[in-house]
């Protein structure tokens, strides 16, 4: 475990600890480390296989096979979310801005067939099916404490692999400095696509090294099966160390840039909605304290709080992107 220091209003790694910020501005050869297997030294074998039940199918949609993650830190030993929680508890604008919308609305989604197109400043471009999106890695299943920005969290099994394996395949251009995710816009499936709360479609970004590290996911599925509709059917993103609205859904489109993407929640409350929303305890959402969360399914507004960990408890394995910037100023 990381050794911490710095002001209260957010700790730091001790500098020993990290990663020069040179680094990640070196696109060049942090692609060629990729290909070369260096990103290798930042994956670690699972030892205690047995230490995480695996969550059991709940029978409701196609499989999805997968076996535990080998990606350092990737596990998380606490209970799963109870699938029931995990499908019915849910933001996703497109079809409803209430928790049960989602669940009641997307339906309609119609997931096949389905391609993603990647585009911008790379070297091969290309529109992927999601068959062969499923083939550039071997699945694995990984276990995620995912925070939203209310204060409420879930612990879900995703089964997918690292965003960077996808990357590597299209090799980004060495002026490629973010990376940019478009979701579907489709208003005779989503009903709510045009409601005038956000900018359509909706799009989110990452830095491109925030976009290779080994813990940001493109998933296909959650519990051994499937993705649900209502959980950004058949393709997403999971990004674990920072708020939900980052992991974008049902995703049509990866663009590669040099400039920092205009996200959809940036456009429409940047006083509220940061471009790296990073989790954070010590910076206050400005309606509410994000110091303190409660876990979906242990027993609603009643449920204990549980205090909110530095990047969502992955500060060990991702504090170093961030080293040297102001993160109240860089929210």
């Amino acid at each position: 475990m990381a050794m911490f220091h710095g002001t209260r209003d957010f700790p730091q790694p001790l500098p020993s600890e990290i990663t020069p910020r040179a680094v990640y501005e070196n696109r060049r050869a942090l692609l060629r480390g990729l290909a070369t297997g260096a990103a290798g030294a930042t994956l670690a074998a699972w030892a205690g296989r047995t230490a995480l039940a695996q969550a059991q199918r709940p029978g409701k949609l196609a499989p999805l096979a997968a076996v535990p993650s080998r990606v350092s830190g990737a596990m998380v030993l606490d209970k799963p979310t109870r699938y029931q929680d995990a499908t019915s508890y849910n933001n996703f604008y497109e079809f409803g801005t209430d928790k049960d919308d989602p669940a009641r609305n997307a339906h309609t989604l119609r997931i096949s067939p389905w391609s993603v197109e990647v585009e911008g400043l790379v070297h091969k471009p290309g529109r992927f099916g999601v068959e062969d999106l499923l083939k550039l890695s071997t699945l694995e299943e990984r276990v995620y404490r995912l925070r939203c920005v209310e204060g409420w969290s879930m612990v879900i099994p995703w089964v997918g692999y690292s965003l960077a394996a996808l990357i590597a395949r299209v090799q980004p251009l060495g002026s490629a400095k973010y990376v940019e995710f478009v979701t579907l816009a489709d208003k005779a499936t989503m009903p709510f696509v045009g409601a005038r709360i956000l900018d359509w479609p909706y799009l989110e970004g990452l830095r491109l090294d925030e976009a290779l590290h080994p813990l940001t996911l493109l998933a296909f599925g959650m519990y051994g099966e499937v993705l649900p509709k209502q959980n950004g059917a058949p393709v997403r993103l999971v990004v674990p160390w920072k708020y939900g609205f980052k992991s974008a859904k049902s995703i049509v489109k990866i663009r590669f840039t040099e400039r920092e993407p205009a996200t959809a929640w940036v456009k429409a409350a940047p006083q509220e909605y940061g471009f790296y929303a990073n989790v954070n305890p010590d910076v206050d959402h400005p309606r509410w304290s994000q110091a303190t969360e409660r876990r979906i399914g242990e027993g609603g507004l009643f449920a204990p709080k549980r205090k909110t960990l530095p990047f969502n408890g992955y500060a060990e394995q991702v504090a170093q992107l961030y080293a040297g910037m102001d993160l109240r100023r860089f929210f």
